[in-house]
């Protein structure tokens, strides 16, 4: 017969937990940063935010053809589909019907510095919802892969 100790149970319930909070760990690593955002709701909060600041942005605005741009698309376009982009990239269940990023660009004569621009403006939004630095890190990684698609005026300095 097998005296059975009181603490055998205990210790493998710290074995149990141990093993959940690993396996917990592996999932939040392997989490999409879809998931790590928050899903849709904040996603579409964020884009939100940043559209509202976007199409009153001087700097941008004094392109001419983005200001004209701005005057004809409605900001809830804009927002609709830069939601479900972000999305889609995020690794969401979005999937994105627009044009590409240098069809819906090329016509706006979009510099170096206008990007820079929009990189800091998305950058300021980010940062005043409590975006993590790794997620903010990855979000403007996948920006700055279409900067090639997007930026039409190169400096030639």
């Amino acid at each position: 017969m097998i005296k059975r100790s009181g603490n055998l149970g205990a210790g493998l319930a710290i074995v149990l937990m141990m093993a959940a909070g690993l396996a917990q760990a592996q999932e939040d690593a392997e989490a999409s940063l879809y998931d790590r955002l928050g899903g849709l709701p904040p996603i579409s909060v964020v884009v939100s935010d940043f559209i509202d600041v976007l199409v009153v942005d001087d700097v941008l605005n004094a392109n001419p053809a983005i200001d004209e741009t701005r005057q004809r698309v409605p900001a809830p376009y804009l927002k609709y589909r830069v939601t479900s982009l972000v999305c889609q990239a995020a690794g969401g269940p979005c999937e994105y019907q627009g044009r590409s990023m240098q069809a819906s660009h090329a016509h706006l004569n979009i510099t170096e510095a206008e990007w820079a621009q929009m990189v800091s403006l998305l950058e300021g939004v980010l940062d005043e919802h409590g975006v993590p630095d790794r997620e903010t890190e990855e979000l403007l990684a996948i920006v700055g892969s279409t900067k090639e698609d997007i930026v039409t005026v190169w400096d030639e300095s």
